[in-house]
């Protein structure tokens, strides 16, 4: 509370002493405001003493300070007085922190450190309606690690997060090669067995045309049995009515055998007749 009460008060201060110089008011004035700024404080009169002439010496650059945030484009600045040479320093910046930041992150903030007063200003735009802020170094300093240590952190969360991606990246990979690969295998099983299936369907033919060959083979073997019975049968037959024939011929034979022996004793007897003259 008490650090906060002090930066309005140098607030205060500070834009009594800028205020003038803003609008062009003679140097013999700013003394006027200045008693009148800090008769109205209520810190105690050393410090009270310390702020004013600081700002008093600080208020003496004030067209100098504006000049420097006009060419940054900035909406403010640090200002200060180095405390080794005593020259103003100007830090423009969208905010304390910013303005500080980009102090510490430059060549002349790793070697001019040591000559920054314990306290600094941040004086807005001319443009903008707003009073100096006194700012500590130990809270730029505070912000400015903080800063870092967040910026860190982002690196680090970045960092972990390409990380992340390259191991997504490298389970996808497998995981597309285990589908292609599963895949191939499948196409191949699917080859198989539509092959299967193809023998499966030529011995299925080919036990069919068996079966049919095997019921012709039978057919034929029943007919060919059967012609032979048949023609057993008929060669029997034929070797009865053979039998038969050469009994009818023989007897045949025999009948015409005899009745040529009558015929021829019959033309004997008649020759015999005949040569008698009966």
């Amino acid at each position: 509370m008490g650090t906060q009460a002090s930066r309005a008060r140098t607030s205060l201060v500070v834009a009594c002493l800028l205020a003038p110089l803003r609008r062009g008011a003679p140097l013999v004035g700013l003394a006027l405001v200045v008693v009148g700024c800090a008769s109205a404080s209520l810190i105690p009169p050393g410090q009270a003493q310390a702020i004013k002439d600081r700002e008093r010496a600080l208020a003496v650059h004030a067209d100098a300070i504006q000049t420097a945030i006009s060419q940054s484009g900035q909406v403010g600045a640090l200002a200060f007085l180095d405390t080794g040479d005593g020259h103003l320093v100007v830090l423009p910046g969208s905010s304390p922190a910013d303005a500080w930041a980009r102090f510490a992150t430059s060549p002349e903030g790793g070697t001019g450190r040591g000559s920054v007063p314990p306290v600094l200003t941040f004086v807005h735009r001319a443009d903008m309606p707003k009073a100096p802020e006194a700012v500590t170094l130990s809270d730029l300093q505070h912000q400015q690690a903080l800063r870092a240590s967040v910026a860190a952190l982002d690196t680090d969360l970045r960092q972990e997060h390409r990380s992340i991606e390259e191991r997504l990246s490298m389970v996808e990979r497998g995981l597309a090669e285990a589908v292609a690969t599963a895949k191939r295998e499948s196409d191949a099983s699917l080859a198989a067995r539509t092959e299967l299936q193809k023998d499966l369907a030529a011995a299925r033919t080919l036990l069919r045309q068996t079966a049919q060959l095997a019921t012709l083979n039978q057919e034929a073997n029943a007919e060919n049995a059967s012609g032979i019975r048949k023609m057993a049968t008929a060669s029997q037959e034929l070797a009865a009515s053979s039998a038969r024939l050469e009994e009818t011929v023989r007897k045949l034979s025999e009948t015409l055998a005899k009745q040529f022996e009558e015929l021829a004793k019959r033309l004997d007897s008649i020759q015999g007749k005949a040569g008698t003259g009966q």
